[in-house]
Parts: structure tokens; C-alpha cells; sequence
């Protein structure tokens, strides 16, 4: 590789409103840590050739590429670190993004306090748990500072953050550490992923849209349109758990249709075994009871989506006896473990995968007539290097960073039957990869731990690809298991897990059943969804997460503004930014039973708000 221009960059002030130590990059060997260039000493002799490049039309961005050429004796090379800053912080708290995965689930927004240390591997950190976006963010009351990597693919980098343990000061990088160590001998050169740093105003929000865009004009990356029909209510079976009968869920469905859903997702626990999909013995119709029930639900009105878990096979399966040779295998060529569904990891990328895949989704879409899907795994967001000769790989990396493709392919099937399909993956608990984005035309909260989840999560994909329908997942997941506020608020579709006439007795975390005041939350809730059509709408990025409060969210539909605001609880004044100085606004909560109206002037845009849980406006010019 030629690289032109030669730098050695120096940076200060690179948050606004704070001071950084300069950016520095370093090659990680046995022999030594370079972290000065060109570096000549006993005998070694390293070159950095880096261009730093900003970017027309992206302000604040800069991209770095970078290579090392040796020119001295050899060295073993291990790991290489870029983009390393230290911030001073202002106050005892920073926020931050940090999208990794791991089984903890955590928050992708995280503070950032004395004391914390987190390394962000976007590799497989758990058994089931990887991947995530190549983004790390810190921001302060008047700014932040973002690095990671323009990239084709997702690469197995750390994105380390790391409080100081002397000084309040905050150090965050990119490294990479290689698979096997690099012989780096004279005259060889070492490339580096193409990385970027980012200082921008505003939260996470700003440097996602700045990264996503970036990405779309510049390497490939194309945002799937969402069909119409992703951005209606849904009622998932999951209140019957794995033991439910083809009775209860078509004995549930008037009800799900007189409350206005418009979908029914069929969950986990009609198959034989994951990998064996076909229908088990509380189907002893076979393919004609899950048709007989696709039929019900469509004679309502609605639409059927299934629920599946691919690249997942239960040991002893059909399957695997017949195509042993789908396994992911790992560099010691054994098969790839995945421990909640307790079956072997099918190889994303095996042309045998592929094929199986494509009988499953006639099976599903045209045998079964279903209209669309809802994939469901933390193990879909990444996996291990796979080192099956049948998987036709050029380099076993090659599994985690084309996995997403599979998913592509998917939809692309499923449109084959149903052009209209919806396709949803939901990788539970893990930050998305990024690259999974592009192939589905549903994102969901995945399985979220808290309704402030569910409120990041959709501002996070809100940035990295706007037009998305956002599913807030089950609303029995959120807060008090009834917080539709946090759903309809941010511009997500509203979701339910009820059960009716009768509750589930395996239930383990219910119970579900629709009573009578259920019935008539879960009505008002939907009504105002169908009303107000906030999952269509634009998200606007005008409070910073962490530091304005209470937290907020605004969505602008219709020629209107609709401000979403978030506390336990909350007492005192409230500023309604994104109005029009000199113009008169009117202000309704519209989702109150008894809707409070305030007037508002555009040019000082103050209300006093007192209130428990959440307040949500509907803010219109007056006439």
C-alpha cells in the first residue's frame, strides 16, 4: 500500500469545551511498545505513514489511515492501538457510548465515573454474546468527542475506557489485537483499519448520524425501507410461553383484533427442536394446524409473524445428522456451544446453511403462509471464527464479519413470498451489530431490562438509520410491565404479550391475563398510538442524554412537535426547544385523561411541569 502524505499529528481541544492530550497510536510487540515514530532504536526502526483526512460535508470529522513499515529488524507483532486520548473531564460524571456486548446486558449509554474501566471487545465476550458498533462516544454538558472505524465489515476491535486513577481525567482508544502474532520483518508493512474521530455537539445521537451517514455515502452500506405494515401494533403469543396450544391463540385472537393490533407473532414452542423446525406433537395436523391457525389470524384482518432462532441445532438433531458439515467449528474444531438454547452454532456463511435456510423459508412463508418473521438470539449479533473446510472461508474471521449477509439473504427469501414481508431480528440483550441494520426492515428493543432501554435504544437507531420502524418489544418488559409512555413517546411500536380468556399456568414471570382495567389501558394506549402515528415521524435531536433533565425526546409528525419527557419524578420548569421565535404555540397532553393545555410563546418556550413517571405534549401553532 502507497500512502502519499506523511504525518505526525498532534492534537489538542478536541472536546469542545475541554482540554485532551494529544492523540497517539502505538504498535503493541514482544519486544517492545512503540508509541514515538519513526522509532530507531537497537537496531529496530519503524516508520508511521498516516494521512489524516477530514471530510466535506461531515463537520468535525476526520478520517485516519494509517500503516507501519519496518525497516529495521524483525519484530512480533501482537496488537496495534489507534486514535488514544485522554480526556479532563469538568465534571465527576461523563456519558458515554460504549456499544459492546456481553451477558450482562448492560446499557449501551453508560455514565463514566471515577473508577470505571470497560474494554468494549466487539468480538465474542460470552459464549452467546458479541458483536456491536464500532462507534465510542464521550460527551459533556457542551460536547463530545467520538472515535471508531469506517469499515465494510465489523471488525473484532476493543474501544477500552478507562477512568485515571490520578486526576479526573477519562482515556479512551481503538486496538486490535491479531489472531495469531505478525512477524513483522524488514520492508513488510502492517495496515490498519481505516479509523475516524469525530468532535461533535449534542449526545450519542450526533456522532451515530454522523457515523451511519458516513457509511452509507462512502462504504456501501444501504438502509432497508420499511414496509407500512412494520410500523402497526402487535400482539405476540409469548404470554402462552413455549406450552402454548393452537387453541388458546386463535381463542385470544377477536380480542387482540378488537383492541386494534394488527399483527400476531407465533413464539417459540411450536418446532421439535431448534434446528428441527417443523412442527411437534401439540400439532399433530402438522403443516395443516399451523395453516389453520395463519388462516384465523388473517380471516381477522391481521398479519402472522413467526418466531425462529436460526444458526442454532440441538444436539441429536435431525439436521445435524444429516449435514454435520453446517457446524461453525472453532480453531480447535469443535463445534461452536450456545448455552441458552444449549444446541451447536450452524456457520453463517456455509453454502449448506444457505440452502437449508431457503426449504425453512418456503416452509414458513409459503407452506405455513406467514407474512413475516421474528428472529429471535443473542447469538445472531456475532460468532467465533469458523474453521470448517466446508464453509468455503478464505480466512476463518470471516464468519463474524459477513454473519450480518446471512440475515440479508433472509429478507431477500422472504420477499420472494411475501413482498411485503417484515423481517425483525432481535438480538437479546447485546448492543446490535451495525451491520445486521441494513438486512432487516424491523429493529426491536431486544428482550430491553428497563424502559429507560427501550428510550436509548430507539434514539440510537432513530440516528444510524431514521427511516427504521422501531419495535419496543413486549410492554409487560418495561417499567411496572404498563409503561406504553416509553414506547409511544420516543416513536416506537407498541407491543403486548396478553393472554385472554384465561391466564398461562407455566407462566414463570406473569401474570399476563387481560383484565378488565388491562383491557382498557392497553385500549387508550393503542388508540392514541393509531392517532397520533409517532413510529412514522421524524426524531429530533434536541436534549443531550445525561444532562438535561428530566430526560427528553422529541418527534416531529404531522406539522406538529411531540415532547416526550421522562423522571420518577418531576418538579419545575421545562424548556420546549425547537420552536419558532415570534410564534404562538399551543401545548396539549395528549395522553392524559384529562388533557391539560398550556400556552407558549416560541420565543421564551417555558412551562412549569409537575409530574410522576412521564409528561408527553402535542405541541401545534396556534391558528
Amino acid at each position: 500500500m502507497k500512502i502519499q502524505k506523511f504525518i505526525l499529528f498532534a492534537v489538542t481541544g478536541l472536546l469542545i469545551g475541554c482540554q485532551s492530550k494529544p492523540a497517539t497510536d502505538s504498535l503493541i510487540c514482544d519486544e517492545v511498545e512503540i508509541t514515538k515514530f519513526p522509532y530507531g532504536e537497537k537496531g529496530f526502526y519503524v516508520e508511521k505513514l498516516q494521512t489524516v483526512t477530514p471530510v466535506e460535508g461531515f463537520p468535525g470529522l476526520e478520517v485516519i489511515e494509517t500503516s507501519y513499515v519496518n525497516h529495521g529488524k524483525p519484530l512480533t507483532v501482537r496488537a496495534y492501538e489507534m486514535c488514544r486520548t485522554e480526556i479532563e473531564a469538568e465534571d465527576t460524571v461523563l456519558w458515554s457510548l460504549q456499544p459492546s456486548s456481553s451477558s450482562a446486558r448492560l446499557d449501551w449509554v453508560l455514565p463514566v465515573t471515577e473508577g470505571f474501566s470497560k474494554q468494549n471487545y466487539l468480538g465474542m465476550n460470552n459464549c452467546d454474546y458479541g458483536g456491536g458498533i464500532p462507534v465510542l462516544d464521550i460527551w459533556q454538558r457542551d460536547g463530545g468527542y467520538a472515535i471508531g472505524l469506517f469499515e465494510p465489515v465489523l471488525r473484532m476491535i476493543s474501544m477500552p475506557v478507562e477512568w485515571k486513577r490520578y486526576g479526573k481525567k477519562v482515556s479512551m482508544a481503538l486496538r486490535y489485537d491479531f489472531p495469531e502474532p505478525v512477524e513483522f520483518c524488514k520492508d513488510d508493512t502492517i495496515t490498519c483499519f481505516k479509523a475516524f474521530r469525530l468532535t461533535h455537539t449534542g449526545d450519542y445521537f450526533n456522532a451515530l448520524r454522523t457515523f451511519s451517514d458516513y457509511m452509507q455515502q462512502n462504504e456501501g452500506i444501504q438502509m432497508q425501507p420499511s414496509e407500512p405494515g412494520a410500523f402497526e401494533p402487535v400482539w405476540c403469543a409469548w404470554g402462552y410461553e413455549r406450552l402454548f396450544t393452537i387453541d388458546e391463540v386463535i381463542g385470544t385472537l377477536d380480542k387482540v383484533a378488537e383492541l386494534g393490533f394488527k399483527w400476531v407473532d407465533v413464539d417459540d414452542g411450536y418446532q421439535i427442536a431448534e434446528g428441527d423446525w417443523q412442527t411437534n406433537s401439540r400439532f399433530p395436523g402438522g403443516d395443516k394446524d399451523m395453516r389453520r391457525m395463519t388462516d384465523e389470524i388473517h380471516k381477522r384482518g391481521m398479519k402472522a409473524k413467526l418466531w425462529w432462532a436460526p444458526l442454532a441445532a440441538d444436539p441429536g438433531t435431525k439436521v445435524l445428522k444429516e449435514h454435520p458439515d453446517m457446524m461453525l467449528l472453532t480453531e480447535e474444531w469443535a463445534p461452536e456451544f450456545i448455552t441458552w438454547w444449549n444446541s451447536w452454532y450452524l456457520s453463517p456463511v456455509n453454502p449448506v446453511t444457505d440452502a437449508y435456510t431457503r426449504d425453512l423459508l418456503k416452509m414458513f412463508l409459503h407452506t405455513w403462509n406467514f407474512d413475516g418473521l421474528k428472529i429471535d438470539g443473542q447469538h445472531l449479533n456475532c460468532c467465533l471464527p469458523d474453521y470448517n473446510d466446508a464453509s468455503q472461508l478464505e480466512y476463518p474471521q470471516q464468519a463474524p464479519e459477513q454473519m450480518p449477509s446471512y440475515f440479508g439473504k433472509v429478507l431477500t427469501e422472504a420477499r420472494r413470498y411475501k413482498p411485503d414481508a417484515v423481517v425483525q431480528v432481535c438480538p437479546c440483550g447485546c448492543a446490535v451489530n451495525y451491520f445486521i441494520i441494513p438486512n432487516i426492515n424491523q429493529a426491536v428493543a431486544s428482550d430491553p431490562t428497563s424502559s429507560k432501554q427501550v428510550r436509548m435504544k430507539r434514539k440510537a437507531y432513530a440516528a444510524m438509520a431514521p427511516g427504521l420502524a422501531y419495535y419496543g418489544d413486549h410492554v409487560e418488559l418495561t417499567d411496572g410491565g404498563d409503561d406504553f409512555a416509553s414506547q409511544i413517546g420516543t416513536g416506537s411500536v407498541i407491543g403486548t404479550k396478553f393472554t385472554y380468556p384465561k391466564d398461562n399456568p407455566y407462566v414463570t414471570d406473569g401474570p399476563f391475563l387481560l383484565t378488565p382495567e388491562r383491557e382498557q389501558l392497553i385500549g387508550k394506549w393503542v388508540k392514541i398510538y393509531k392517532e397520533n402515528n409517532l413510529a412514522r415521524g421524524e426524531y429530533l435531536n434536541l436534549y443531550t442524554w445525561g444532562f438535561d433533565v428530566p430526560e427528553a425526546h422529541v418527534i416531529r409528525q404531522n406539522n406538529a412537535m411531540y415532547y416526550a419527557f421522562y423522571a420518577d419524578e418531576y418538579k419545575g420548569q421545562i424548556e420546549l426547544r425547537g420552536l419558532e421565535k415570534g410564534k404562538q404555540y399551543v401545548a396539549t397532553e395528549y395522553t392524559a385523561d384529562t388533557p391539560v393545555q398550556y400556552d407558549i410563546d416560541g420565543s421564551n418556550p417555558l412551562i412549569e411541569a409537575d409530574f410522576v413517571r412521564n409528561l408527553l405534549l402535542k405541541v401545534e401553532e396556534k391558528q
